[in-house]
């Protein structure tokens, strides 16, 4: 059986995972290899790192396919570097290819199916049985990626901006300056504002707590954010069924931390979708992206 590696390069965390046939033998996890996010030194040393360690769990030199699935995979030159590492840890053949593309063959193995992505990110993706693609939003942290961890760490705060205008009650920007370590609101406000920006989508753990505890602000975000998402999902499946003949229902699977960790998100997501499409398919449980490239590694290692 093929020895086959498997990377999931999401905005946050990387994964990896070594598999012979359906084997698991080794499971490693490194920082970003997102360029834009951690630059481009960290982003290789977070890579080889990984590698390495992936390799000495395994106790092998090399493999026979490698798919790696990252956010930034049709940037200029994202391919090529990693493609550049791989041959240095004696991967035979390789393709990198979007986190998007990896997650849809983790939750339709190839097949057609609408995926809502909520993480770090958010984007949302259709794929029709010819193998063509439908999209909405994914548009980048400050032009888009509604519904994301990033998208509610900044609205949060925003939206605090202005409760605090009214004098509404908020713990938000309290809570935003004990993480920050910015006691003042002039010094939240240089810190929001500053270039390089903060770390929106780390606020966004502490606005779920808020938002549990009973903060408006925090309830508000969250609320939007599941709406958003539910309406990126119904805007795919419409333009599916409209361009590409799709008569019946189209499955929905979803992955990242928005949906899976945030409860008053994934309920209100949930019930969205079921008033809007009853008879349209949820997954009930996140998608594991990493299964994804390994599904796509195996197939590149049974290529003659």
């Amino acid at each position: 059986m093929s020895l086959v590696l498997g990377i999931d390069g999401g905005g946050t965390r990387t994964r990896a995972s070594i598999v012979e046939g359906e084997r698991l033998l080794a499971f490693a996890e490194s920082g970003s290899i997102k360029r834009l996010r951690v630059g481009a030194q960290v982003a290789e040393e977070n890579l080889r790192v990984l590698l390495k360690e992936v390799y000495v769990q395994a106790g092998i030199g090399s493999v026979q396919a490698a798919c790696c699935g990252v956010a930034s995979a049709a940037m200029p030159g994202i391919p090529e570097w990693i493609t550049a590492v791989f041959a240095d840890f004696a991967v035979a053949r390789s393709e990198v290819v979007g986190d998007e593309v990896i997650a849809l063959d983790a939750a339709f193995k190839g097949g057609p199916g609408i995926l809502q992505i909520a993480g770090t990110g958010s984007n949302t993706i259709g794929r029709a049985a010819d193998g063509s693609r439908e999209s909405a939003g994914g548009w980048s942290s400050r032009l888009g990626d509604e519904g994301s961890g990033y998208w509610i760490g900044v609205h949060a705060v925003r939206r605090a901006l202005h409760a605090y205008d009214r004098e509404e009650p908020t713990q938000v920007l309290q809570r935003v300056g004990e993480i920050w370590g910015t006691p003042t609101i002039d010094e939240l406000i240089n810190v929001g504002d500053g270039t390089p920006g903060p770390d929106f989508a780390a606020l966004a753990p502490a606005i779920n707590e808020l938002a549990e505890a009973g903060d408006a602000v925090a309830i508000g975000v969250l609320n939007q954010a599941a709406i958003d998402l539910v309406n990126f999902v119904l805007l795919v499946r419409s333009k599916l069924r409209r361009k590409h003949n799709i008569a019946g229902e189209v499955p929905v699977a979803w992955t990242g931390g928005v949906i899976e960790k945030m409860a008053r998100v994934r309920d209100a997501f949930f019930s969205g979708l079921k008033a809007a499409a009853p008879e349209m398919p949820v997954g009930p449980e996140a998608v594991v992206s990493l299964e994804g490239a390994l599904w796509r590694a195996k197939r590149l290692a049974e290529l003659r």
